[in-house]
């Protein structure tokens, strides 16, 4: 007969140590999870930041390829002159701000114009507009006159 008091030659796991790795395992699970989610947010708005971009930077070519003394680059109100577009499904909103820097005689020889580009929330429950410094795009740009100054001689 067997002695069942000895019980040497069992091994195995106990149920209170698979009880603590389940748990080491549903911790570092969370863990994963959040990371993912970050990592996917963080996709999404580098998509909304580029298409910005896009824009932006269609904007300012519309405005480089006007004549210097065209009256679509008459200086606006500090505040700017605002649009808005939609691409690829998402709206932006455009604020326009263009600024006589130098001025001789009375006619202006440098222009600064600034684009600032903000995405709009979506439709969608999810999304958000993402107006803060990270989700908003601005560029800046200066346009000279393609006359010389009087000042200035060849």
């Amino acid at each position: 007969m067997r002695n069942r008091s000895n019980k040497t030659g069992e091994k195995g796991f106990t149920l209170i140590e698979t009880a603590i790795a389940m748990v080491v395992m549903a911790i570092v699970g969370l863990g994963v999870a959040s990371v993912f989610f970050y990592a996917a947010s963080n996709t999404a708005n580098a998509a909304d930041r580029e298409m910005a971009t896009a824009v932006a930077q269609q904007r300012m070519e519309q405005l480089r390829n006007v004549a210097f003394a065209d009256t679509t680059l008459t200086a606006t109100s500090a505040s700017g002159t605002s649009t808005s577009v939609t691409r690829g499904g998402r709206a932006y909103s455009i604020v326009t701000t263009i600024a006589d820097s130098n001025v001789v005689n009375g006619a202006p020889t440098l222009k600064t114009i600034t684009i600032h580009v903000i995405p709009q929330a979506a439709n969608q429950s999810w999304a958000s507009s993402t107006s803060t410094l990270f989700g908003s795009v601005t560029l800046v740009s200066e346009r000279a006159a393609p006359l010389l100054g009087p000042n200035r001689a060849l």
